[in-house]
């Protein structure tokens, strides 16, 4: 089966019983924690989870001792959940024990217990063996990663920022979940500590909305970007590389800069959409943002050519992938970058100074 995205897992989920073969199959945490912690929630009832849930590890338990429980009734409820943790350790195995495991799971996967929903989970397994192959076929594989991909991985973001209000005893509305996730370039860490402060802001009312994001948030952090737009217009690489330096001497991270700029440009883009005569209510219900900001968005939306901003959202994708994957001096990303936001730089193929060849 193809893989899937957590996020398309847990609508699964929300609609039915899950599949009885299951993989979670990459390294983030949490992502994967959140697999199980939903899982167990739908298929087994609270009052019988002691029972109900069993966690075996290849590294150290036999294969026959999971695939025994699995194929034992649970007691006093419907259904049981047993996870398999690094499985890829089966590969380390020799030839014959592994080929001997494989074949065994293979063939609980192909008639497996009607009563049992069974977890695997590995960080990597090697394509190439039969292993991974054979569990390719016959289980349904979730990528517990967040994808390279921006807006996917926002999205993922997105759904963790659901489920961490939730913890928290609030209800965060989609569409402020799918903002914080937006503004903030999907950064858990960053995500967890504003839901901290609007949990509080939010007081009685428990719930979390896309207003209060508009108000604590962006309006605290990340409308100074607006004061960029008119220097990205003007293609003017000193002004923006001071307002560059003075924000990174402030202690912002250069990802979320990244990520707040990605957010203007996606508004500049919507920006442009919109008919020219609105006024700035009527831009702000449509874009999502505060009449001031609309305002701001409308006026410089309509200085900025539609392909440079384009080329600047790639650019911002770009540079957000370089910081994320290390080896590279971030303050010079940074500036690489607003040079070619400003048409300071070749657009592509250059190397990225402070990066290793």
């Amino acid at each position: 089966m193809p893989a899937i995205s957590v996020e398309k897992f847990l609508e699964r989920l929300a609609r039915g019983k899950p599949d009885q073969g299951i993989l979670l199959l990459g390294s983030d945490v949490y992502l994967r924690d959140l697999c199980r912690a939903r899982l167990i929630e739908v298929c087994v009832p609270e009052e019988a989870r002691d029972w109900g849930v069993s966690r075996f590890c290849a590294a150290e338990d036999p294969l026959d001792r999971a695939l025994g429980q699995a194929q034992t009734m649970p007691m006093l409820a419907p259904c049981q959940v047993v996870f398999l943790e690094e499985v890829e350790a089966l590969e380390k195995l020799g030839d014959e024990a592994r080929d001997a495991a494989v074949e065994r799971l293979s063939a609980y996967l192909d008639d497996p217990a009607p009563f049992t929903v069974l977890v695997l989970q590995a960080v990597k397994l090697d394509d190439r063996m039969k292993l991974s192959k054979r569990l390719a076929e016959k289980a349904q594989v979730v990528s517990v990663e967040l994808a390279a991909n921006p807006q996917e991985r926002a999205a993922a973001a997105a759904l963790m920022a659901l489920d961490l209000a939730r913890q928290m005893g609030v209800e965060l509305d989609r569409e402020a979940a799918e903002e914080l996730a937006d503004i903030l370039n999907a950064d858990m860490t960053h995500i967890r500590s504003e839901l901290e402060k609007l949990a509080t802001y939010a007081g009685g009312r428990r719930r979390i909305t896309r207003e209060d994001v508009e108000a604590l948030v962006i309006s605290a952090k990340k409308y100074s970007v607006w004061q960029l737009a008119d220097m990205l217009a003007s293609r003017h690489p000193a002004r923006a590389l001071e307002f560059l330096d003075s924000v990174l001497r402030e202690g912002e991270p250069p990802p979320q800069v990244v990520g707040a700029l990605a957010w203007m440009y996606r508004k500049l883009l919507e920006a442009q959409d919109l008919p020219a005569h609105l006024s700035g209510w009527q831009a702000a219900r449509e874009l999502g943002m505060r009449a001031d900001a609309a305002e701001l968005a409308l006026r410089e939306s309509r200085k900025i050519p539609r392909p440079q901003l384009l080329d600047g959202l790639k650019a911002l994708y770009e540079a957000d992938s370089r910081l994320k994957s290390g080896g590279v001096n971030q303050r010079a990303v940074m500036e690489f970058l607003v040079a070619r936001l400003t048409g300071g730089v070749a657009k592509s193929g250059e190397r990225v100074p402070g990066q290793h060849p």
